[in-house]
């Protein structure tokens, strides 16, 4: 996917295993180089998830040949149609508008999914930042749930 300052890579389930090994090498093979603060703590909790259920790791989110972030689902589309994402950016990449960039990407790519009515996410309640990404990106807060705050666009 490409947006106007971003490139979203799709990862495989190879790469994702790599970068929670640290193993880097594959950065120079695809043309890219991991910006600073990359992998960013989120990283290997996300990549691991997806890992583990078996399910696509999603994407890195590169700026000018670099990669500074990365964004997935949670899991599966479920029977309403529904489908949870998480996202995360380097620190010194944050305060950009890269987060709503990719989020926005990602959620238009996943509604133009066949079954995906819904796209979610939820965060911190006190996580300014990360709940100013998803309005930006088009999200409507809807709630609490579970103590985080939960966000959907349709």
């Amino acid at each position: 996917m490409q947006t106007a300052r971003l490139r979203l890579e799709p990862m495989t389930a190879e790469t994702a295993r790599a970068i929670l090994a640290g193993d880097m090498s594959w950065l120079a093979v695809a043309g890219l180089a991991a910006a600073d603060g990359w992998p960013h703590d989120d990283t290997a909790d996300g990549l691991a998830m997806a890992v583990k259920a078996g399910y696509p790791p999603g994407w890195l989110v590169t700026a000018r040949g670099a990669v500074i972030g990365d964004c997935g689902t949670h899991g599966p589309v479920d029977e309403a149609g529904r489908v949870e994402i998480g996202y995360g950016l380097a620190a010194p990449s944050r305060g950009q508008g890269y987060g709503s960039e990719a989020v926005a990407a990602v959620t238009e790519w996943l509604l133009s999914q066949p079954g995906v009515r819904q796209v979610r996410a939820h965060t911190l309640t006190d996580n300014m930042p990360s709940r100013r990404v998803l309005e930006k990106a088009g999200f409507t807060y809807v709630g609490l749930d579970e103590g985080e705050a939960l966000y959907q666009r349709t």
